[in-house]
């Protein structure tokens, strides 16, 4: 058993797809704008799991994705080779962090908004 796909709520399905290929480097799996349907995945795993960028129109999704969004917790985590690199690269194109990247037991991270409703954290690999 493998993950095959995931999905994450959004404001705005096809401007989350634009952001999340045009700016963070995600590869565009299925965009289908008739069906408000956008999924991307990993340059590094084009065979891997997808992610859905579903829209927040059902009131129990919104009420959810709305929270986390209010309380600044990540719905998702992106991992990277360099948070630091990736964090000038994308503070760079305008990218909004809510602070520094930070060390801890964990590693390193830092969690940006991603424009669309969410809060995405970077995790050091």
């Amino acid at each position: 058993m493998r993950i095959k796909m995931s999905g994450i709520h959004v404001v705005d399905p096809e401007r989350a797809y634009g952001f999340y290929t045009g700016t963070l480097g995600l590869e565009p799996l299925m965009a289908m704008p008739e069906y408000n349907l956008f999924i991307v995945c990993s340059p590094e795993d084009p065979g891997g799991p997808g992610l859905l960028l579903e829209p927040s129109d059902n009131p129990v999704a919104e009420a959810y994705r709305a929270g986390l969004y209010a309380q600044h917790l990540p719905v998702l985590v992106l991992g990277v080779r360099d948070v630091q690199a990736e964090y000038d690269r994308l503070s760079g194109l305008g990218v909004e962090f809510i602070g520094e990247p930070t060390l801890d037991a964990m590693g390193a991270q830092a969690v940006f908004d991603d424009g669309c409703g969410n809060y995405i954290q970077l995790h050091q690999d």
